[in-house]
């Protein structure tokens, strides 16, 4: 790992803080470090920022800001990076591309550019038409990974969607057609918390009248997010769904829902686990992974395993 990804991630760790508060705005880190003017001085971070809730100051001006008055002098020496490119436009605060050009930075390392209409390469252009030295991409993937459901929310004009759903060693949902207690309190527990870190959750009308869930995040903290029961009757609408800002939703339902999304190709993520201590002799099949499913992660719980796939063609 070189210089400039180091630093990177370190961008990434301080934009994760966020993730309670910064929705819908995506999470975003920056760091400010000042180049070394001798060996006595050596570079050094002189201020950190992340942006911690919607309406607040950006990464860059929390970064700035944290900045002590001795050290403001550097800044004309001194590169600072951050993982989502710098907005350039007026909304609810001032552009950070101006703001990084008034503090007289020369350098700006930027993880990913801002798939936001508003944004999209705007402040990288203003930053380099300011004659600050600009470069683009470092850790991109990771940027880009970090606010998937932020991206997908402007560029798809819908939700990103989890599928979800826990299975028996040998592949039921179920058993003999009953619930059956599969998660272990850990598990249920991680369950809860991808919860409150999403903004809506979604079951089909049979799995809503039989169990009566109650998809809360009683075993975490955060906000519940918004309940959803659809059918035949009453279809999802993304349309609506986007208008009213949701811009993550989970799907919690029985196969036949869960399998509906699968067949209209209409997921970003799946998220399975499997307790591989408990088998069953019949009851419901667990849905099919498609075959675009592409494993991003794998984490083991005592006999549960959680696997995490991501969509390979979005």
């Amino acid at each position: 790992m070189n210089t400039d990804e180091r630093y990177m991630q370190r961008c990434l760790q301080l934009a994760r803080c966020g993730q309670q508060n910064a929705k819908p705005n995506p999470m975003v880190g920056a760091v400010i470090v000042a180049s070394g003017t001798s060996e006595n001085a050596p570079e050094r971070i002189i201020g950190e920022g992340y942006h911690v809730r919607c309406g607040q100051g950006h990464a860059e001006v929390n970064a700035f800001a944290s900045v002590r008055p001795e050290d403001e002098s550097l800044l004309s020496q001194a590169t600072m990076y951050v993982s989502l490119e710098p907005c350039s436009h007026y909304g609810k605060t001032p552009p950070c591309a101006d703001l990084i050009i008034s503090k007289g930075i020369k350098r700006v390392v930027v993880g990913c550019i801002d798939e936001f209409a508003e944004v999209q390469g705007r402040g990288i252009k203003k930053l380099r038409e300011a004659g600050i030295d600009v470069t683009v991409g470092v850790l991109e993937e990771e940027c880009k990974a970090l606010n998937r459901q932020f991206f997908t929310f402007h560029r798809l004009q819908r939700p990103y969607i989890i599928l979800k759903w826990a299975q028996t060693a040998n592949g039921f949902i179920d058993d003999h057609h009953q619930p059956i207690a599969i998660s272990s309190p850990f598990t249920q527990m991680l369950s809860h918390k991808l919860r409150a870190e999403s903004d809506a959750i979604l079951v089909g009308r049979v799995t809503d009248m039989r169990e009566h869930p109650q998809l809360t995040v009683r075993h975490w903290t955060g906000n519940n997010p918004s309940r959803l029961v659809i059918d035949r009757q009453h279809p999802l609408n993304l349309d609506s769904l986007h208008a009213h800002g949701i811009h993550s939703l989970i799907v919690e339902g029985g196969r036949q829902t869960l399998q509906s999304f699968i067949d209209d190709d209409l997921w970003d993520e799946l998220r399975i686990e499997t307790n591989h201590q408990l088998t069953v002799s019949d009851g419901t099949r667990a849905p099919q992974v498609p075959a675009n499913a592409q494993v991003i992660l794998s984490e083991t719980f005592n006999s549960n395993t959680i696997v995490t796939f991501t969509h390979a063609e979005l």
